[in-house]
């Protein structure tokens, strides 16, 4: 079977993969909803060398599951300052409020996550 076509998972499902169809745009990062579910949000984000601003640290309501499929990255928890430096395969679980942001990935490669949000309000 061909990528992109349609897979034995039922009427209308679709074979992608995440590490296919990666944004032109290299100057920002980029988040894509692979699958909504009530309480439930998988997505795809794409880094070119982008980290999280100076100052700023992400402080979601909800757990968030992350793990890197490609490239690297350094991820700080605010809690106990510990560094994780993170490589494909490596994944973390986010409680609700753990503050993190990301240090690093590096310039002039690709960085593809998966983030599994849990208990986010999904519209």
């Amino acid at each position: 079977m061909e990528r992109g076509g349609v897979s034995g998972g039922g009427a209308g499902s679709i074979m992608k993969s995440v590490l296919t169809d990666l944004p032109a745009d290299k100057v920002q990062e980029h988040f894509e909803d692979l699958l909504t579910r009530p309480g439930v949000k998988l997505e795809r984000i794409v880094t070119y060398g982008q980290a999280t601003p100076p100052g700023e640290w992400y402080d979601q309501a909800w757990d968030e599951w992350v793990m890197i499929v490609q490239g690297e990255a350094k991820l700080l928890m605010a809690r106990d300052e510990q560094l994780l430096h993170m490589k494909p395969g490596d994944h973390v679980l986010l409680p609700a409020h753990c503050r993190h942001r990301v240090e690093w990935t590096p310039e002039g490669q690709t960085t593809i996550w998966l983030a599994l949000h849990l208990g986010e309000p999904v519209d």
